[in-house]
């Protein structure tokens, strides 16, 4: 069966490959039919700054999420992550 993906505008995860938590958040996208971009931290520098000065720490997995007018929420918690997605899909 074919599924279906869904692409979430303005929203960003930021997150390192071997990060179990990390790898919980990509998996749940991929089950809930969700894309949106991901920003390596360790293989790019420019991220994890951009992580730090938005979110104010490295943590990972973290979802930047920019509201239509503009406001930029950074959720930080795997398990709100991942039920902020599956309301998404």
């Amino acid at each position: 069966m074919f599924k279906r993906t869904k692409v979430l505008e303005n929203h960003q995860l930021y997150y390192f490959t071997t990060c179990t938590f990390c790898i919980a958040v990509r998996l749940s996208m991929w089950w809930f039919g969700l894309k949106m971009p991901l920003n390596n931290i360790i293989f790019n520098a420019q991220n994890r700054t951009d992580l730090i000065n938005g979110g104010g720490k490295a943590q990972v997995p973290c979802l930047r999420i920019e509201g239509e007018s503009g406001q930029v929420q950074w959720m930080y918690e795997s398990a709100d992550i991942i039920r902020y997605l599956k309301s998404k899909s």
